[in-house]
């Protein structure tokens, strides 16, 4: 029987870009991960006042930051390779926004980090502490989740992500009412509430990129940009219409 070259030639082919595409999302997550433990490590870094730890959060930023540059080159390889195409195509593109925005979780992990080695060496403040954990454990799931959602191209799942960054949104602006409060009543705490603050504008900053990289998974999977176009609209828009016509 004879033997079709072109279609064992396409189906080599076409095993080999799979491959190569399972790697650049392999390697992404890969760099999720350790940007993931980042995060961990500098809220708690914070919270027990650790020092040791806290240097190694900072120490970790240059292999995130070789991370990236990884995933960046295997993008740029396959597509001048392949030219890849419709959802190989939005997987690609995902990949090297998603690969940003994790680099610069990993720069406001190593801020706080850097924070909380200065609290620790000039006294607790009491203030903010309490807020930082809270707001720290929020953003701390949803790097978790994002992630778990580019993992399993989970659009549901990226949502509830994009939607649960408005309340850390509203937790952070609480915060700082609070602490800015206390400043005016005890200017004494002037200099360690200050420290805190700028520790919860990087834990805000982390949910805003989190919330970027499930919006990422839902142009994914879903096919459709939804930056810029508002929670509703993306529900009603991408969602709903998708489960009516399917």
């Amino acid at each position: 029987m004879p033997v079709d070259m072109n279609t064992d030639l396409n189906q080599h082919i076409s095993q080999q870009f799979n491959a190569e595409l399972e790697e650049l999302r392999s390697q992404l997550l890969a760099m999720g991960g350790a940007v993931e433990k980042q995060v961990s490590d500098a809220i708690d870094s914070l919270m027990e006042a650790d020092n040791d730890l806290a240097l190694s959060v900072r120490a970790k930023d240059d292999d995130v930051n070789f991370m990236e540059v990884k995933v960046d080159e295997e993008a740029a390889r396959i597509l001048a390779r392949r030219q890849p195409a419709a959802s190989d195509l939005r997987l690609v593109i995902a990949c090297t926004k998603a690969s940003t925005d994790l680099e610069r979780i990993g720069d406001e992990a190593a801020k706080i980090a850097r924070f909380a080695m200065d609290l620790a060496e000039h006294g607790e403040s009491p203030h903010g502490y309490v807020e930082a954990r809270h707001i720290g454990n929020h953003v701390r799931k949803m790097v978790q989740d994002t992630l778990n959602a580019f993992a399993r191209f989970d659009a549901d799942l990226a949502l509830t992500v994009a939607q649960e960054d408005k309340n850390v949104d509203r937790e952070y602006r609480s915060a700082m009412r609070e602490l800015v409060t206390y400043m005016m009543e005890d200017p004494r705490a002037i200099s360690r509430v200050l420290n805190i603050m700028w520790v919860l504008r990087s834990l805000e900053r982390i949910g805003d990129h989190a919330r970027n990289i499930a919006e990422y998974v839902i142009y994914l999977v879903k096919g459709t940009d939804v930056r810029h176009i508002g929670l509703k609209r993306v529900r009603a828009e991408v969602f709903e219409d998708n489960s009516t016509g399917a």
